[in-house]
């Protein structure tokens, strides 16, 4: 069996819908589904159970899970940037990580792959090298990048790294998203900005070397973020630290281009001020270093920002009738 904690989340449902599809169903789904409708992530997907994440701890102390798991697939995290409860983050996002990976660690043979995150690389004055001797020198801008880096630490500290797997994950979009609020990604934003307004809005640049609109992510498909994370399960001697991104960064004109494209919609875009003090903690550039993914073997191609868009917006965004247009009205 193969556990998926944050099974119902926007990667954890995609990574259950891959396994779905290559005929693998013996999965127990971890997650906290609250009174989000992140539940309905789960009504296309085929597992064996679920369990709350609260409960399952509790279930792992017992002994319960000790037996017949092969594989662990960490995805559940609050992924919020903005959340301030610290304490929360600390318990939710390193604590939780930490008693799995104890668990699960030393010679069970079970596969172990987490979520790390490209947060963790903060304002990127420090590059974005994936190799475990930069990786301790970076630092966050957000408490969630920071509780992702301190697992990061541990994990390298203890060796516990050395027979597992952590994914730094940078700019993911695609299906499954609707129940993010706030942290929707740019894509899905600028569909529904496109649908009720006929413009996207994007955040002026506040530096000279940045034109409007060109501040620049390494924007990656989710089925692309899911490809590179299975990659792992069948490479068991491939452990470590490894970027999963495109190598490859984009602007948000580029995005919110490639969303009126694939509506087939007039080119509008409205250029805002951004939130007081935003400025001083804004990444202006995000570029995965991908040296480290393509050595362990993954030679998948990823797909270009405007096809992987397009494919969201025409197959999933126009198909499906949860979303609702994200408070936010503006963002970058």
């Amino acid at each position: 069996m193969i556990i998926v904690t944050g099974g119902a989340g926007f990667i954890g449902s995609n990574i259950i819908k891959t396994l779905n599809e290559a005929g693998e169903d013996r999965i127990l789904v971890v997650d906290h589904l609250g009174q989000s409708e992140k539940w309905k992530n789960l009504l296309a997907l085929n597992f064996l159970d679920y369990e709350r994440k609260e409960d399952f701890l509790a279930m792992l102390e017992r002994g319960l899970f000790d037996h017949g798991i092969t594989a662990v697939i960490h995805m559940g995290a609050c992924s919020s940037t903005t959340e301030q409860d610290a304490d929360y983050l600390m318990a939710n996002n390193y604590g939780y990580s930490r008693s799995l990976a104890k668990r699960y660690g030393g010679n069970t043979g079970v596969r172990f792959i987490y979520a790390s995150s490209a947060a963790t690389y903060g304002d990127g004055s420090r590059g974005y090298s994936d190799e475990h001797d930069a990786i301790s020198l970076l630092q966050p801008l957000n408490m969630y990048g920071y509780s992702k880096h301190l697992f990061d630490l541990w994990a390298i500290k203890t060796g516990f790294i050395n027979r597992a797997v952590g994914l730094k994950y940078f700019n993911v979009f695609g299906p499954n998203e609707y129940h993010k609020g706030d942290m929707r990604s740019v894509a899905i934003r600028a569909y529904f900005q496109v649908r009720t307004l006929d413009k996207v809005k994007l955040f002026k640049s506040c530096r000279v070397d940045y034109k409007d609109g060109e501040q620049c992510r390494d924007f990656i498909y989710v089925k692309d973020a899911v490809k590179a994370t299975l990659h792992f399960l069948e490479k068991p001697d491939a452990n470590g630290i490894f970027n999963v991104g495109t190598g490859i960064p984009r602007n948000f004109n580029d995005l919110a281009s490639s969303v009126f494209s694939a509506l087939d919609k007039a080119e509008h875009i409205e250029y805002i001020d951004m939130p007081e003090g935003l400025d001083k903690r804004y990444q202006y550039y995000t570029c995965a270093q991908m040296d480290k993914l393509r050595s362990a073997g993954f030679r998948d191609e990823f797909l270009r920002l405007e096809d992987a868009v397009r494919d969201y917006v025409v197959n999933y965004l126009e198909q499906d009738p949860r979303g609702e247009p994200p408070t936010a009205s503006s963002w970058g």
